[in-house]
């Protein structure tokens, strides 16, 4: 878990769950696979197995410690929805979530099929917001499975873009992002494939977040896509939270 975490749509990291299995292209270079040997070689007690999955039980209540509000990437470092992890555990973090609406959590996964087979056995409160990733065309059906699970939010992560989504259906999503490869070996993204996402996103009214363009040195190449910052985020009143809460940046997108 990370009080404070470099990924720019999100505040903080929490991690139930550590480890996983490569499972498409997008997971090729995998930095939390590379993070993960690193915390290994540096003798840290929860990586002890390196990238095995692992699940963490003593960590699955540590939000509900948390007194300030805060966005919550959940489990950056695995896939909740990974077959290893159990339905029992996977429902006792989302209780945690349920009982911690100070906190808005961000659940993004690869295994849109059992998230879609389980989402019926969760609970759905409004400050859970359910992602998939989607790296090409072939992983598409992706946003098929996320499309039909109750969250208040449904977003998806087009990160590493491998190829074009020019034919990606984003009815019913509520958010895009979208960002190159970045670390050792990484691919290339095409302007092109970011243009479409983002002219897609913009002409249905869905908040559009560009991450990055990655490469070997993420901070030289920033964050401009045709001469601007794309940090739009879905607005707080879909949420039905309090208006006080300072977690989502407002902006021009639908509001039903």
């Amino acid at each position: 878990m990370s009080l404070a975490s470099h990924i720019e749509w999100t505040d903080a990291t929490w991690n139930p769950v550590t480890g996983c299995t490569k499972v498409s292209p997008g997971c090729k270079h995998c930095y939390a696979e590379r993070f993960a040997k690193r915390l290994q070689m540096m003798g840290k007690a929860r990586y002890q197995q390196g990238f095995a999955l692992t699940l963490h039980e003593d960590l699955i209540a540590l939000p509900l410690h948390w007194k300030s509000p805060r966005k919550v990437f959940v489990n950056s470092m695995s896939d909740l929805f990974h077959p290893g992890v159990p339905l029992q555990f996977i429902q006792k973090v989302f209780r945690t979530m349920e009982q911690a609406p100070q906190h808005l959590f961000q659940v993004l996964t690869k295994r849109g099929d059992r998230l879609r087979d389980v989402a019926q056995e969760l609970p759905w409160p409004k400050n859970v917001w359910m992602g998939v990733s989607i790296e090409n065309m072939t992983y598409a059906g992706r946003a098929d499975d996320l499309r039909t699970v109750p969250a208040s939010v449904r977003f998806l992560s087009c990160e590493p873009l491998l190829g074009s989504l020019a034919d990606l259906d984003i009815s019913g999503i509520d958010w895009v992002i979208s960002g190159g490869e970045s670390g050792p070996k990484s691919r290339p993204v095409d302007i092109e494939w970011l243009r479409e996402l983002r002219d897609k996103s913009v002409e249905s009214g869905t908040p559009y977040f560009f991450k990055q363009w990655g490469g070997n040195n993420k901070k030289r190449t920033g964050r401009l896509l045709d001469g601007r910052t794309w940090d739009e985020f879905p607005l707080i009143e879909n949420l039905g939270l309090a208006s006080t809460t300072p977690l989502v940046v407002a902006h021009h997108g639908r509001t039903n």
